[in-house]
């Protein structure tokens, strides 16, 4: 099994999120998590209120257990809406907190270009 085989079968698994669906989701509690590295978020810009964890610390930070845990994870109910830059590796990232325990995690179908394209705000690029 290929990585794009995997990625199907995750994507089965989650009930991702449209950037419709997200924004209403983040309006009732969820949280928005950019786990792009800083270089595109740089060239990009970045969403307003989003929490910002790279991906190589996603699951310390959003795990209530961890001792390197984000103030908003405070219990293993919290509703992560995980993104990237298009939405592949944040599939990757959903299934993998849901496999240390975090049972509503999904993610941002397209990423930050998907929610750029919708017409949501973002933060200019800083460059």
């Amino acid at each position: 099994m290929g990585i794009d085989d995997r990625l199907t079968d995750v994507r089965r698994s989650i009930e991702r999120l449209h950037p419709h669906e997200a924004q209403a989701a983040v309006d009732q509690g969820a949280v928005l998590v950019d786990t792009r590295p800083e270089f595109q978020r740089h060239a990009a810009g970045t969403i307003p209120g989003a929490l910002i964890v790279e991906r190589n610390h996603l699951e310390w930070r959003l795990d209530p257990a961890s001792s390197g845990a984000v103030p908003e994870a405070t219990d293993h109910a919290v509703r992560w809406i995980v993104l990237c830059d298009e939405g592949y590796a944040s599939s990757l990232a959903a299934a993998s907190l849901r496999w240390i325990g975090l049972p509503r995690a999904t993610d941002l179908i397209g990423g930050f270009q998907a929610w750029r394209r919708a017409g949501f705000p973002v933060t200019p690029p800083a460059g």
